[in-house]
């Protein structure tokens, strides 16, 4: 752990506060006439995904903690646990369901992942943006209804539901957008 000070501040930057690991996603300097200067932040816990904002005494001293980006794969679910392995080394870990949140809406087995590593603890798993999943089962679209952004639900191989336009059918394969949830196109 090393201390640092809010003009240390970059994007992407691992701090603890308040016994909590966040991710700074933006701040700003603001020196607000004669009052005394401070650095806004919005800073993403990396537990929870949830952005909070917050601000800092210019000059304040902060824990930056050190991580490292490793690339590991997502193996299989046992109990409440998803087991992970890192590619380079082989190593496996364990990791609480609840410390990957909504990405395990769209973790298949043998996808790889972008994890945050302190000291060889994985302290939190960034997927990628986009992933390709194939559709298990939907309805079939109804003939005529063309009206526009009609969408069906559809069942993926990862157990989760989502809307898709009428064209889609068992067997295709879609992208999805990891942040929002939703369908962004059909792949060939």
């Amino acid at each position: 752990m090393a201390h640092a000070t809010t003009a240390d501040f970059r994007n992407g930057m691992v701090i603890r506060h308040n016994n909590e690991l966040y991710t700074i996603t933006e701040f700003h300097h603001v020196n607000p006439g004669n009052w005394r200067a401070f650095v806004r932040t919005n800073l993403k816990n990396l537990r929870t995904g949830r952005v909070i904002e917050q601000r800092f005494r210019a000059g304040e001293e902060i824990e930056e903690v050190r991580v490292e980006h490793q690339s590991w794969q997502f193996l299989y679910v046992d109990g409440d646990e998803s087991i992970f392995m890192n590619t380079e080394t082989y190593d496996q870990q364990p990791i609480p369901k609840e410390m990957l949140g909504d990405a395990m809406r769209f973790l298949k087995e043998g996808e790889a992942v972008e994890a945050l590593v302190d000291d060889e603890t994985i302290i939190a798993v960034e997927l990628p943006n986009f992933v390709e999943l194939t559709v298990e089962s939907s309805e079939p679209g109804v003939r005529g209804d063309t009206a526009s952004n009609v969408t069906k639900p559809a069942t993926l191989e990862t157990g989760t539901i989502v809307n898709v336009p009428l064209f889609v059918n068992p067997g295709d394969k879609i992208r999805l957008d990891t942040r929002s949830g939703k369908y962004v196109e059909r792949v060939k």
